[in-house]
C-alpha cells in the first residue's frame, strides 16, 4: 500500500487523519522537528532548510498541514509573520526537496475559509475573490500560493480551505460546550456571522479522497453543505447535548478590547459553499448538523 507523508501530523486533523489512513491500509509517516524513538517521524527543520530525505524517498503522497498556531498567541506583527512563514516556508521547503530528490504522486495542502474575509450572508466559492486587507486572508493567500508553486513541478496539487472543524478533541467545539455547562449559550457580536462547519472525519475523508481521486487538482473548500449562523450553531449545540441555557451574546467592542484583531476569527462571516467537491464526487458522511454533533459528542472524536 502507498505510503502517505504527513507535515503537521502532530495537530487535531493530523492525528485522526493518520488513524484513518491507517485504517484503509495507508502507511503513513511523518515530519517532525523533534527527534523521537518511533521510526515513523523524520526530522526537518524550516529555518534551515533541512529534511531526512528518506521521508522524500519513501513516500508517495505528502500532505501539508503545518503552521504556527493561528490562536496560539496574541497577533503582534512579529506573530503575524510567524504564522505566514510558518506556512510558505514549509511549502517551499518541500518544493525544494521535490526537485532535489524525488516527486510525489500528488500534493495536498491544507487552507483555510480564512481566505474569503468578512463576507455577510453572500455564498462564497472557490472563484470568490479574497479580502487582503484582512490578516486572515492575507494568510491564507501567502499560504496557497506557496502551495501552488508546486504545480510549477507538474505535481497535482490540492488545496482545501478548512472550516470550522467539529471535534471533541479540540478546535472551537469544547471552548463552545464549556459556557453550556455554567447555563449560557454564547454567540459573538450581533449573532449573524456564518460559521462553515466541518466534522472531523469529513474534512479527513476530503484528504484521502484527494489522495484517491487523480481528478482532485486545485481548490476545494472543505465545508459542510450548510453552514450556519453562530447563534445558530451553539444553539444546535446546546440542542445535541441538552438542558437549558440563556443567550448570551459577547458584544464586538468587548471581543475587540481582549483579543485585538483576532477578533475578527469570531466575527467575520463567511457563507462558504461546499458545491465544487460535492460536484466532482465528495460524499459527506455528516452534512447535517445535528447527526454530526451526535456523533461528536457520542463516540468522542
Amino acid at each position: 500500500m502507498d505510503t502517505v507523508l504527513i507535515a503537521g501530523g502532530s495537530g487535531l486533523i493530523g492525528k485522526r487523519l493518520s488513524f484513518l489512513l491507517n485504517e484503509k491500509g495507508y502507511n503513513t509517516i511523518f515530519l517532525s522537528r523533534q527527534k523521537k524513538s518511533d521510526t515513523r517521524y523524520y526530522l526537518w527543520d524550516i529555518q534551515k532548510g533541512t529534511i531526512d530525505a528518506s521521508a522524500i524517498e519513501k513516500s508517495d503522497y505528502v500532505i501539508n498541514l503545518a503552521g504556527a498556531g493561528i490562536v496560539d498567541k496574541r497577533w503582534t506583527e512579529k506573530r503575524k509573520k510567524v504564522l505566514i512563514d510558518s506556512r510558505t516556508q514549509t511549502a517551499q521547503l518541500l518544493k525544494d526537496s521535490f526537485k532535489k530528490i524525488k516527486k510525489p504522486k500528488a500534493y495536498i495542502s491544507a487552507s483555510a475559509i480564512g481566505f474569503y474575509g468578512n463576507r455577510g450572508d453572500e455564498w462564497l466559492t472557490e472563484d470568490s475573490k479574497s479580502q487582503p486587507e484582512d490578516f486572515l486572508s492575507k494568510c491564507t493567500i501567502a499560504w496557497e500560493d506557496a502551495a501552488n508553486e508546486i504545480t510549477d513541478l507538474n505535481i497535482r496539487t490540492t488545496i482545501l480551505r478548512i472550516g470550522i472543524v467539529l471535534s471533541m478533541n479540540g478546535g472551537a467545539l469544547p471552548e463552545m460546550i464549556l459556557p453550556l455547562k455554567f447555563g449560557a449559550r454564547v454567540s459573538f457580536g450581533n449573532g449573524k456571522a456564518y460559521y462553515p462547519w466541518v466534522h472531523i472525519d469529513d474534512v479527513c475523508n476530503m484528504f484521502i479522497w484527494a489522495i484517491e481521486n487523480e481528478k482532485a487538482n486545485g481548490i476545494y473548500n472543505a465545508v459542510a453543505p450548510e453552514p450556519l449562523m453562530i447563534k445558530d450553531l451553539v444553539k444546535e449545540i446546546q440542542k445535541a447535548r441538552g438542558g437549558f441555557a440563556f443567550p448570551f451574546p459577547a458584544p464586538s467592542f468587548g471581543l475587540r478590547l481582549v483579543m485585538g484583531e483576532m477578533a475578527e476569527m469570531l466575527l467575520n462571516s463567511s457563507r462558504v459553499s461546499s458545491n465544487k467537491i460535492l460536484d466532482e464526487g465528495y460524499k459527506f458522511s455528516f452534512s447535517e448538523i445535528q447527526p454530526a454533533l451526535k456523533n461528536i459528542l457520542e463516540k468522542k472524536v
